[in-house]
């Protein structure tokens, strides 16, 4: 089975979209092939964000914010929306919703906070995409 593409959208694709890029680049690359963008990008990504994700070995210094409008929705199997916007997706295509707290113009703390949440979401996306991949969430057939 091949990998599922995954993308993770915010606003300004600078942290939350970021962070759990990374997190699915280092920890998931097996079962996904993970994206991010903004609805609105910025034009950089927050310092904080870097810090904070290469204190937990992640290292985020060639990322750069992208746009929605860059991405070709036709091959995405699931849309993670962490931008609080609604979202119209393809048939196709999984929306998961995740309500995050938008850590821009925080202290350095909240985007700790934010990276330990968006781990922790992004590890059990993982885990649910590694078991779909060995069949264990298949549904069973009864006897009959």
């Amino acid at each position: 089975m091949s990998r599922a593409r995954v993308l993770f959208l915010c606003i300004g694709n600078s942290c939350r979209s970021q962070m759990a890029e990374g997190f699915a680049r280092a920890y998931g690359s097996d079962v996904m092939e993970p994206l991010s963008a903004g609805l609105f990008p910025a034009s950089v990504v927050a310092p904080l964000t870097k810090k904070v994700m290469l204190a937990k070995n992640i290292d985020l210094s060639q990322a750069s914010p992208k746009s929605l409008s860059e991405i070709a929705l036709d091959g995405v199997d699931i849309i993670v929306n962490m931008s609080g916007q609604k979202l119209a997706a393809g048939p196709s295509t999984t929306v998961e919703e995740w309500t995050v707290r938008d850590p821009i113009g925080e202290k350095e703390s909240v985007y700790e906070d934010v990276a330990g949440d968006i781990e922790r979401r992004v590890m059990s996306l993982i885990l649910t995409l590694r078991k779909r991949e060995s069949g264990f969430d298949a549904p069973r057939r009864r006897p009959g």
